[in-house]
């Protein structure tokens, strides 16, 4: 097998990697490897770019119960030496198919190798062909900490996937993983060693990931773990990915996810980290479930703001940001068309964004409520 050949295998596996921008399904994700081996993702300060998404190798002695990679599995194996993949990127870079790289792998003989092949691709990416340019790469289990210092300085973004909601649910999952030894510590690195950067230097944003669904976790469970590596680790953002079976392992027979329960996690999410939100607030039910009948702002709205309406002309940034259909930029022109004069009509909210039909219910508008039509459970979180 060429070096072509394996860059297609290797990208069409990739995608089954669950992080990953989420306004794309996994179909989606797949569906562009087949076709472009590269995928479109956002970063924070370039904005939309094709990243080349892909694995170093597909070969890996782990169990992990749901991958398709799992040791023992009858699958083809593909691998890539440092040299061939970075020089396969640098192609795609110069020729403008590509503007950034992804990188994962799979483990054999220890994730240290493992993780020691990933680094030395992206080393060369670096220094031999003198790219400067978006590195995503991926933190081994049992990488060591001179590893990570290095990874940490060659790449924008570092993913440490913790793929359960907390060690027991990880034993579930993937029981020859560590969830204090070998994921945890990582996540945690960056923000304890930030001092060891020079002050120019930048210092790589975190991901994790979770695999919802099969190891009976409650969202609960898994937005607890998140909320505190916000608070605690830095993390940048918590990827959701809906379980689907997998034939020929030990899931194949568990039921798949309902990908609503992956959006509503997605939701709730935003509320933490954008909307001011803490984690005892969610609408959880009695099994620690958001509802997904409706969004999770929207449900709290109902029960918070149905008879205490906000007046939108008074009302702080932090409590525009609780009404259904002001998101924070629509908050923010809210309170600065306010210094021209007051809103006194439905129509006005409209006209700077707001979703006025989500809003209407919990708003009061110069003292009083707009009139409104009741809306149907279930529209998209702005």
């Amino acid at each position: 097998m060429d070096t072509r050949e394996k860059i297609g295998v290797l990208g069409q596996e990739a995608a089954f990697d669950c992080e990953g921008p989420p306004q794309l399904t996994r179909e989606e994700r797949k569906a562009q490897f087949i076709a472009h081996s590269r995928v479109l993702v956002t970063h924070p300060q370039r904005g939309k770019m094709p990243v080349m998404r892909i694995m170093q190798t597909s070969a890996c002695e782990r169990n992990c119960f749901y991958c398709p990679f799992r040791a023992g599995r009858n699958y083809r194996r593909v691998s890539l030496l440092p040299e061939e993949l970075a020089g396969a990127f640098d192609q795609m870079q110069r020729a403008k198919l590509v503007d950034g790289l992804f990188l994962s792998s799979g483990i054999i003989n220890g994730g240290v190798k493992a993780m020691d092949a990933m680094l030395d691709t992206v080393d060369i990416v670096r220094r031999k062909y003198q790219y400067a340019g978006y590195v995503h790469l991926k933190v081994m289990p049992g990488a060591d900490t001179a590893q990570i210092e290095r990874a940490a300085r060659l790449a924008d973004r570092l993913s440490i996937n913790l793929e359960g909601a907390n060690e027991q649910r990880l034993q579930l999952l993937a029981p020859k993983k560590d969830y204090w030894q070998e994921l945890l510590p990582p996540l945690y690195w960056v923000r304890q060693h930030r001092h060891q950067f020079d002050p120019w230097q930048k210092i790589p944003s975190l991901t994790t990931q979770f695999v919802v669904g099969p190891a009976g976790e409650s969202d609960h469970e898994l937005l607890t773990t998140t909320s505190s590596l916000y608070r605690q680790a830095g993390l940048a953002r918590a990827y959701y990915s809906s379980f689907s079976p997998i034939k020929d392992t030990p899931f194949a027979d568990k039921s798949k996810t309902d990908p609503l329960r992956e959006h509503r996690l997605y939701q709730a999410d935003w509320l933490l980290r954008f909307y001011g939100f803490e984690l005892p607030e969610l609408p959880f039910d009695s099994q620690g479930n958001l509802p997904l009948a409706a969004d999770p702002k929207l449900t709290w709205a109902a029960s918070h703001l149905r008879h205490n309406p906000v007046e939108v002309n008074r009302a702080s940034r932090a409590q525009l940001l609780r009404i259904p259909g002001i998101g924070p930029k629509t908050a923010d022109v809210i309170l600065a068309a306010r210094r021209q004069g007051r809103f006194t009509e439905l129509h006005q909210l409209r006209q700077i964004g707001v979703q006025t039909g989500r809003a209407a219910p919990f708003i009061l508008l110069n003292g009083r409520q707009p009139e409104y039509q009741l809306q149907l459970p279930g529209v998209s979180l702005r």
